[in-house]
Parts: C-alpha cells; sequence; structure tokens
C-alpha cells in the first residue's frame, strides 16, 4: 500500500490533539507543508517517500509529549542536510523561529567534517549529538526518535549496514535512552538491534518465551486475580499491568551470567500502579503477606533514586505454583517518569521545572564533551562516554547520608572526586562502613564512605590515573597536574617525545625537536611546544595520537647527515634527550700500557664507569677504545687470534669519578617496569629529583608484556650507578634494573 502522507499527517495531529498539552497546530502544519515540498521527489531505500520518515518521527515525538519546536524540528530535522540548494537554518529560523532552528542545527549530521579516521569522524558526531544535546535536552529527545524509526525500517538495508547501525544503536543510543530513564524507547531499540546483530539467538528466545508463556498463562492469571482481590479488600485504587520480560533483558542475562533460561527469576513481572508513595509501601506489604520473597531480591528505588529519575519498589516472589515472579510498585507519577524519563519532567518554558535544576541533571553530558583532554583524544572520548553512561551503577552514602552514584567497578577515589576535587586532592586515604580500606577499593551498594583528607597532602598520585573509572575523576587528576606539576610535565614530555625520535634513528638538537614539536601542536590546537610537552606529561593526549604527525615534521625539518666515516666504523649516533652537562667527559681519566692522555673512547656497547675493570682496543683510526673487562665484544675479539694483539692493559687515573667538575660518564641503565600510565613520568621525575640528566631515552616491551625503558644517563662511577639503579627499584612499577643497551 502507498504511503498517504496526508492521512498521516492527520494521524500525527490527532495524537497531538487527544494529549492534554496545548499544541500549535498551525505551526506544525506549516513544518508538515515545507518539508513536504522540500523532500518532493526524494525516496528511501524501501521506495516511500522520504517524508515517511519525518513523519513518523514526528508521530513517535509526539508520543513523548514534548513541545511544538520539538515536533516541527521532527519534521524538518533532514531538510538543511539533504535539501541544502533549498534552504538552510536563517530561512529555518525566520519560518519557524530560533529554537525550531537550533533543534534543526543539533540534530543535523557533521557531512563537512573532515577527518583523516573514519571512526574518528564517527565519534566527532557523537560529540556533537552529545554537545547539542547538554545545551538543548530535546536534541536528544528528537535523535532517540529518529534513530528508532530508523531501526524499525532497517531491514531494507544491506546486510553490513544493518549490522553496524545496529552496533551503533546498542553501544550509544539505547544506553542514552536508558541513563535519561525514557525505557519505553530503550527497551524496542535493545530488541530490535539484538534482532540483527544475532537474529537466531533473538529467535530461540522469543520461542522460549511464547513456549513458557503459554504453559504457565493460567497461573500468572490466578496471581494477578489474587493480588486484585487483596488489593480491592484494603481500599487501595490501582491499576494491575502484567509484562514478560524483553527478549534482550533475557539475552543480556544468560550471556552475562551464564545463566539458562530456566534460571530468569523476573521472567514474569506484575506492575501494581497506585495513587500515592504511603500506597506503594502499604502494597508492598500485602504482597509480601501473600508470597514468600526471595532474599535479595528487594529494592527501593522510592527512598534512593536512581540518577535517571527513575523511582519505583522492586521484590521477587514465588507464587503458590512455585513460579517466581517480579512485582513493581509505582505511583503514576512514577510510572510517568519510568516510560518517558527526563523527558517526562521536560515542560518547556513552562516554569514546572527551572532550566537551572534540567542543567544540573544533565551536568554530566556537559562535563563529558566539554573537557579539553576527551575533544583532542577520540579513543578517551569513548572510554568516558562507555564508563560514564553505559555501565551499570552503584548506589553510595556519605557520612552524611547524601546518596551518589557511580559507575559499577568505580573506587573510593571516584567518589571523593564526585563530592569535590578540593576533596580528592587532599585524599589521604578512605573509609567503608567505618573501616580504613586501600584506596583501590571499589564500594558495593549501600555503602557508606568516609575520605579522609589532610592539608598537608602533596595532592593525588600520578598512579591514580590508573585507578580511577570515572572521567570526572581522571581530568580532575589530570587538571591538578596541569596546573601543579608543569616543570614536570615538560620534563617527562620531552622524554617520551625523543623515546619516539629516537626511533626514526636520525639525530637532532633541541632546537630541532622543539620546532616539530611546536608545528605538530600549532596543527592541533597548542599555543606552544612546552603546551604540548606538559599534556603529554600530565596523560591528557597519548603519544599514538601524534606518531604519525611526528613523523612527517621530522622528516621536514631534520635532514639527514652525510656520512663521515666508514659504517663498521662509525659509532651509532645518540638521541640527545637534553642538552649534556658541560662538564660530560666523552673520554679521558684512563692510563693506558701506562701511558696518561692517550686519544681514547669510551665503548658504546658497555659504557664503562670508573670503579670498573676496563681493557682497551685498538681501533682503525680511531685511537683507542675502552671497554670493560667482562664485555662479550672484548670475550669474543680475544677468542680471534687477528684481534687479540690489539687489545692492550688500561686502568682508571686515581680520582677518576670522585664527582669533581671533569668527572661525569656516560652510563646506560635498563629499566623494566610494569605496563602502564605514570610511570615513564615516575622513572624521570626519581632522576631529576637525584641531579642525573638524562641523555637519551627510548621504550620497547618485553616478552613478558612488560614495558622496558632504556636510559642513556649522566653518571660518576659505578658507585653513584648502584646508588641510582637502588632509588629507581625502589619506584612503585619498576620490575627490575640492569645495565642495558641503547
Amino acid at each position: 500500500m502507498a504511503y498517504e502522507a496526508y492521512t498521516e499527517f492527520c494521524r500525527l495531529v490527532e495524537a497531538l490533539q487527544a494529549t492534554s498539552k496545548k499544541y500549535d497546530i498551525d505551526k506544525v502544519r506549516r513544518a508538515y507543508e515545507y518539508a513536504l515540498k522540500l523532500h518532493e521527489g526524494q525516496f528511501r531505500v524501501s521506495g516511500e517517500p522520504y517524508i515517511s520518515h519525518p513523519l513518523e518521527v514526528a508521530k513517535i515525538v509526539a508520543g513523548l509529549e514534548l513541545d511544538t519546536d520539538s515536533v516541527c524540528a521532527a519534521l524538518l530535522h533532514d531538510t538543511v542536510e539533504d535539501c541544502a540548494e533549498q534552504t538552510d537554518l536563517g530561512k529555518i529560523s525566520s519560518l519557524f523561529g530560533e529554537d525550531v532552528a537550533v533543534l534543526v542545527d543539533g540534530l543535523t549530521k557533521m557531512t563537512d567534517l573532515q577527518l583523516e579516521d573514519k571512526e574518528e569522524a564517527h565519534i566527532e558526531n557523537i560529540r556533537k549529538m552529545l554537545l547539542a544535546m547538554s545545551r538543548d535536552i530535546r536534541v536528544i529527545f528528537i535523535k532517540l526518535c529518529d534513530r528508532l524509526h530508523n531501526m524499525r525500517t532497517l531491514s531494507v538495508k544491506p546486510d553490513p549496514k544493518r549490522r553496524s547501525t545496529a552496533l551503533e544503536t546498542m553501544q550509544v543510543y539505547a544506553p542514552l535512552a536508558h541513563r535519561l530513564g525514557i525505557q519505553k524507547i530503550k527497551l524496542e531499540l535493545e530488541n530490535l538491534g539484538l534482532s540483527y546483530l544475532d537474529p537466531i539467538g533473538y529467535e530461540e528466545i522469543k520461542h522460549y518465551i511464547d513456549e513458557k508463556y503459554g504453559e504457565n498463562v493460567g497461573v500468572i492469571e490466578n496471581i494477578r486475580s489474587l493480588v486484585s482481590e487483596r488489593l480491592t479488600e484494603n481500599d487501595i485504587h490501582f491499576t494491575l499491568e502484567g509484562r514478560i520480560k524483553s527478549v534482550y533483558s533475557i539475552y543480556r542475562k544468560m550471556y552475562n551470567q551464564n545463566k539458562s533460561f530456566d534460571e530468569i527469576y523476573d521472567f514474569y513481572a506484575m506492575r501494581i500502579i497506585v495513587d500515592t508513595e504511603l500506597e506503594c509501601y502499604t502494597a508492598l506489604g500485602l504482597i509480601h503477606e501473600m508470597f514468600k520473597s526471595i532474599p535479595g531480591r528487594f529494592k527501593d528505588y522510592i527512598s534512593t533514586p536512581k540518577p535517571n529519575l527513575y523511582r519505583s519498589l522492586h521484590t521477587t516472589v514465588i507464587g503458590r505454583d512455585g513460579i517466581p515472579f517480579e512485582v513493581q510498585i509505582r505511583t503514576w507519577e512514577m510510572h510517568h517518569v519510568a516510560e518517558y524519563g527526563i523527558a517526562a519532567h521536560w515542560k518547556y518554558k513552562s516554569g514546572e521545572k527551572s532550566k537551572e535544576e534540567m542543567d544540573k541533571k544533565l551536568e554530566w553530558v556537559a562535563r563529558l564533551v566539554e573537557t579539553e583532554d576527551a575533544a583532542r583524544d577520540p579513543d578517551e572520548f569513548m572510554n568516558a562516554l562507555k564508563t560514564d553512561i553505559f555501565h551499570d551503577e552503584v548506589f553510595v552514602f556519605t557520612p552524611k547520608g547524601d546518596v551518589i552514584a557511580l559507575p559499577q567497578g568505580s573506587t573510593v577515589i571516584d567518589f571523593a572526586y564526585a563530592i569535590h576535587s578540593g576533596v580528592g586532592n587532599r585524599m589521604v586515604g578512605a573509609k567503608i562502613n567505618g573501616m580504613i580500606v586501600p584506596i583501590d577499593t571499589a564500594p558495593k551498594n549501600g555503602e557508606i564512605i568516609e575520605i579522609l583528607t589532610a592539608s598537608s597532602s602533596k595532592g593525588p598520585s600520578r598512579d591514580w590515573l590508573n585507578i580511577v573509572k570515572t572521567s570526572e575523576a581522571r581530568t580532575k587528576i589530570r587538571s591538578w597536574f596541569k596546573k601543579e606539576k608543569r616543570s614536570d610535565n615538560i620534563v617527562t614530555g620531552k622524554a617520551i617525545i625523543d623515546g619516539e625520535f629516537k626511533k626514526y634513528g636520525r639525530a637532532y638538537t633541541d632546537t630541532q625537536r622543539n620546532d616539530v614539536v611546536a608545528a605538530v601542536g600549532s596543527k592541533i590546537g597548542f599555543m606552544s611546544a612546552d603546551d604540548l610537552y606538559n599534556t603529554l606529561g600530565y596523560g591528557g593526549i597519548t603519544l599514538s595520537k601524534l606518531a604519525n604527525k611526528l613523523k612527517d615534521e621530522f622528516e621536514r625539518t631534520v635532514k639527514a647527515p652525510e656520512p663521515e666515516m666508514a659504517a663498521e666504523e662509525a659509532p651509532v649516533m645518540p638521541v640527545v634527550t637534553k642538552a649534556p652537562p658541560k662538564n660530560l667527559r666523552a673520554g679521558g681519566g684512563i692510563v693506558v700500557d701506562g701511558e696518561r692522555g692517550c686519544s681514547v673512547k669510551f665503548a658504546r656497547c658497555c659504557n664503562p664507569l670508573p670503579g670498573d675493570s676496563v681493557v682497551g682496543f685498538i681501533t682503525k683510526g680511531y685511537g683507542i677504545s675502552i671497554h670493560k673487562s667482562d664485555c662479550p665484544n672484548v670475550t669474543l675479539g680475544r677468542a680471534n687470534p687477528e684481534n687479540a694483539s690489539r687489545y692492550v692493559e688500561a686502568h682508571w687515573e686515581t680520582g677518576a669519578g670522585s664527582g669533581t667538575d671533569n668527572d661525569l660518564y656516560e652510563a646506560q641503565i635498563k629499566v623494566t617496569v610494569e605496563d602502564r600510565i605514570g610511570i615513564l613520568a615516575a622513572v624521570s621525575v626519581a632522576l631529576s629529583d637525584m641531579r642525573v640528566f638524562i641523555l637519551q631515552m627510548n621504550t620497547g616491551t618485553s616478552a613478558q608484556g612488560l614495558s622496558c625503558i632504556n636510559l642513556k644517563i649522566s653518571c660518576k662511577n659505578v658507585e653513584h650507578y648502584h646508588s641510582i639503579v637502588s632509588r629507581l627499584k625502589g619506584l612503585d612499577g619498576v620490575i627490575d634494573v640492569e645495565r642495558g643497551f641503547m
């Protein structure tokens, strides 16, 4: 049957007039006629005229009882993008008002966004949508309605497109609907998404549901009758609804908890809707009188509402026939919020909910999309999104009884920063239910948490970045380091950059490095090279996001040097992390065959230090090379009769490495560490505290999955080297330290 646009528009008007709200029907009609004109000649993949899509979206919007401007925006939401030659936001604003134009702009896709990575472009689209949502919540309401209709008509698309759209729906839109409390849309999105992602599993569970309900339909009706009779006897005015758990909810429980279909206790549910909150608790008492409750299955979301405003009593009981079922008890107001979430509270410009109150409820969105680090790093943004929006929640209490909602798995550090950044920054410990606990402890529902603070606290530890779960805590910790530890961050950032530049195998100066970093930084919004070093140092951006840009700029800035000697004799050019101190010695302090003042150089394979037993090797044209006596190259060289005669006795001069201005030498160390954020910074800061210059640094991964930090440092002698090793071994996360090779 052909799609009759005018007939469907009339149904939209009927739906609007059937509500208790007063709609500007004339404005809605003008929006419909304008959209019809602009979309004329355009068709969907199904063959239906394109106007069918905005009309159906507008109907879903009407079902949420949003305002006139929201219905108009739903009708016009694709006009600016798909009919750009005929209209723009300016025309929309002049014809329908600024509010409608703002909503349409928030709903328009970022078609002009030029990004190299398609995944980055996709993530940026989500950021834009959430940013628009943080400014006007109606954007996301309409967007959810738009996605719901697209999912209802997804079957006409090719299979790859069906799967990608369904996956995005499950990962972004359904969790958003849940976070906003719009269960009606959330449940349908989840079921539709599952039907495309796992059609076999979907049909199998659907078959189980039909079969099981058919077996027990009489039992359920009997329970409904008993409950109705008891509530009536107690003069409670009520509405009784029954429901069966959704296909996706059962699928998720079976998959996540490894349960069989018969182990789903809340397969059946009964919803009792009453007039007052007091009647909710009265009805609960009657239910527990009639049926045996299952321990641990009672939840009071009336006294402790969910962050998405959901309020209800939940209890699971066992019927007289041994069949478990869930009972939900709520008032009509609670029921409306349970179905429509924040949309039920959004009476735009009506005064029923102040804009300040609504902004507070949505501050998590603004915090998520407007943080500097998330804006620059798509991975950071998606990780925050998945943690802050898509995870289940736990509800914990402050000592004063205030409820704090946290994503499941959050730690007491997350709790501290959820209270206030000052509390988190001064935190020195925590108590749960009066008992001191480690700071990485994840609290459980209902626990009371007390944060121990000290004014003398030196601030958060960088290791906390590896412990916290929420983007709020992570952002506040990074903000502290950004402000309070800028000089340390810059040193760490330079070390990270030098580790990357070492891979390029080309010597460079400090000036060249700064020029490269400044050029790359300016392209992504940093004012100076130090700003980018600082952000790298405190973890605000990852090196992987800069690697390609750094390499391209490095190739343009640092030219390959002309070869000056034969390849087999040429030493490896070091990458200098910072200008070496003037007293660092390239040679000297050595007595060779009883002679002082000989031209010597220290072998880079073992970098001998005063205190090491050494031996000299006569090179061809480059003087005498000094090795440690136990250097593997010496052992191999002496085994070759042709080279044996080139080895000569050598020892350190008296007083070499005594710590005077002329006694600093190069040493190489290999630090094996846990692979986690902040460990490189910890090593750099420790060396800085000891006034040890880092001459070269690079990183790698060991066979055991650990990280390796290879360092070339300035050192006085073997004793000084051992003190450095001892200090590094004492750092949290350091597994081993040994003399290594760059």
